[in-house]
């Protein structure tokens, strides 16, 4: 069953859309470097990871988020930030994830405290600023916090490039139907660390510089491995998207300021709206990055061509996105409130 694994994931990696995934065989520099780490932290190059290759900063921000609160060992088991991880991707309509996530669990040790934590999950930091159901109290402690409102984070990023650049599942379209639950299974079990033992925090934040944490993840900082990941990780997108036109970057943030969490429905007139006063330049990149923020499944081959048309690499694609998706995500995890406790975490 594992030769035929590695040929699904193979195809999974071909399945991306819009751009061409660089192969490990022609991986160098900071692209190998996190190629290298995520087979040996993670067992397998998941395309989700690997769907950023053309922008090795966004690659490795992306695995240093996923790393740090999902994988590392730390106050939170597994099987709850694989439960959080699943709630979330579901809310995000992101069926890719959902299955993936829900085979991991699968194989889990199962976790008695993880039900209130999987009704928190999908609402989490969804809710408007001085929403009195953003305030009620929360089903962890503090010292939980940056993983569990990290996985928040992290797939709430995930979800939305996954959604754009990935079909609905991991196996390709052909594969018989009752080879699909065992091969998901065996997948799953796949995802493990190579070398036996707990995963050490912080392994991988060298792969970036330093950078501060984001005001809003201020919860973050009870795990200064968790915080180090999301300053680095959001400062690196951020460099990589500093030639996004200012106008795109304004749009996007006028838009979350407003945002009330919820999906903007059916039709894309909210999009036409929300890019009409823009200069016509503008409009294919500000309508991506919209997209990316708010609606990715809505997101149309025509969209991508009209972005190409200005922005033409590969590179450049990623890193809109990547910028567009992190903002998003940071912007969610800045509305889950957290009190500090008095006394000791």
């Amino acid at each position: 069953m594992r030769p035929v694994v590695r040929a699904v994931l193979r195809g999974s990696l071909r399945q991306v859309r819009y751009v061409d995934v660089i192969a490990p065989r022609r991986a160098r520099g900071l692209v190998a470097q996190v190629y290298r780490e995520t087979e040996r932290d993670f067992g397998v190059l998941a395309p989700p990871v690997a769907l950023h290759s053309p922008a090795a900063a966004s690659l490795a921000a992306t695995w240093l988020m996923l790393r740090e609160v999902l994988l590392v060992d730390g106050r939170v088991s597994r099987a709850v930030k694989e439960t959080v991880a699943t709630e979330v991707s579901r809310a995000n309509d992101c069926p890719y994830c959902v299955g993936v996530h829900q085979a991991v669990l699968g194989t889990l040790p199962p976790d008695r405290t993880v039900s209130r934590i999987a009704e928190w999950a999908p609402a989490a930091g969804r809710h408007a600023p001085g929403d009195p159901a953003g305030s009620a109290p929360l089903p962890f402690t503090y010292a939980q916090a940056p993983e569990l409102c990290g996985v928040v984070v992290t797939f709430h990023y995930i979800n939305r490039m996954v959604s754009l650049f990935l079909a609905d599942s991991p196996m390709p379209a052909r594969t018989p139907t009752p080879l699909r639950g065992p091969i998901m299974r065996t997948t799953a079990l796949t995802m493990r660390p190579v070398a036996p033992g707990p995963l050490a925090p912080g392994g991988s934040l060298d792969l970036l510089p330093p950078a501060p944490l984001p005001p809003g993840l201020e919860w973050a900082q009870g795990s200064p491995p968790v915080a180090e990941a999301f300053g680095r990780a959001v400062a690196a997108v951020d460099q990589g998207a500093r030639w996004v036109p200012g106008p795109v970057r304004e749009r996007l943030r006028s838009c979350l300021d407003r945002w009330d969490g919820s999906a903007p429905g059916l039709g894309r007139s909210w999009l036409d709206e929300a890019v009409s006063a823009l200069l016509a330049e503008d409009v294919p990149a500000a309508r991506l990055a919209l997209l990316t923020a708010f609606a990715p499944y809505q997101t149309l081959p025509e969209d991508v061509a009209a972005f190409r048309s200005r922005f033409p690499t590969d590179r450049e694609l990623i890193e809109l996105t990547s910028y567009a998706a992190l903002t998003t995500a940071v912007r969610i995890g800045g509305r889950i409130s957290v009190p500090r406790p008095a006394g000791p975490a």
